[in-house]
């Protein structure tokens, strides 16, 4: 079985605890407004072309296997000397992404960390993720799936009895604004999110923080209360937007909106609110 990798990061301290390898899958169902890695959206492979990086050296041209059309083969990312074009995303197995993950087991051990699964939504490609994480359990390696939750609740299911951490990125509580601002309704994903609740498994919600849009008081209390009904996940995250990855829109010829940072005195009020 097979999956589209765009990134496998190592060493990373975030997405979950300890020291952590976060693989993340290409493909999303959501086309979230202020995505800061909008080349995880698209399915399938794709070349990155940096302008401000290209000299117009012509080498990339000169070992391209299609001069009519790209066909996305990434010969012309492997010669360019500039780092002017990327591929991203490519083809592995189950196998080949174990073999990374195997490199850092003891980092695992000694930080009590392990490996993420992300993307894109990485449970849109619910077999392939299945096989991985049965994997890293035979290999007694603790797993997290970070997911947006725009899929069947048999999704969770199928991947619960090898999964550690569910990392669960509630965009908005206004199901309006959601679709607006992700292409999708908030229904399905909330609905999850409370039968995920009310099972025992470790839940940490993220909660991207976009000024204008969903930092308001009203929206975080909406989110306490979702919570005194259906139960309190271990841990919440509010993140404040940042723009750090907008370089990326003009690389993969995407139209990019510029939202606004929330200041540092409204995240500690909204986080005040949501403790």
């Amino acid at each position: 079985m097979t999956g589209i990798i765009f990134d496998v990061q190592r060493g990373s301290y975030v997405n979950g605890p300890g020291i952590r390898t976060t693989v993340f899958f290409k493909g999303c169902n959501l086309k979230c407004t202020w995505c800061h890695n909008p080349e995880s959206q698209d399915f399938e492979p794709q070349i990155m072309f940096y302008k401000s990086k290209c000299t117009s050296c012509g080498i990339c041209r000169n070992f391209c296997e299609s001069k009519e059309s790209c066909i996305i083969c990434g010969r012309c990312t492997r010669e360019c000397l500039t780092g002017a074009k990327a591929l991203c995303g490519k083809k592995y197995t189950a196998d080949e992404i174990m073999e990374i993950i195997k490199k850092d087991i003891p980092y695992y051990k000694n930080s009590s960390g392990g490996v993420t699964f992300s993307g894109g939504e990485c449970m849109l490609k619910i077999d392939f993720l299945t096989e991985l994480l049965q994997k890293c359990k035979e290999n007694n390696i603790h797993t997290a799936v970070d997911t947006a939750g725009y899929i069947p609740y048999s999704s969770f299911e199928q991947i619960l009895p090898y999964t550690d951490l569910i990392i669960y990125d509630v965009k908005c509580m206004n199901s309006t604004v959601h679709k607006k601002y992700t292409s999708v309704q908030n229904t399905l994903i909330l609905d999850n999110l409370k039968s995920l609740l009310l099972i025992d498994k470790e839940i940490w919600v993220r909660v991207p923080i976009i000024s204008g849009i969903n930092d308001s008081e009203e929206e975080i209390n909406e989110l306490k209360s979702f919570y005194e009904m259906y139960g309190y996940p271990q841990k919440t995250e509010l993140l404040p937007y940042h723009s750090l990855g907008e370089h990326k829109y003009e690389a993969i010829n995407k139209e990019l909106t510029r939202f606004n940072t929330p200041s540092n005195d409204k995240m500690q009020k909204l986080m005040k609110l949501i403790k």
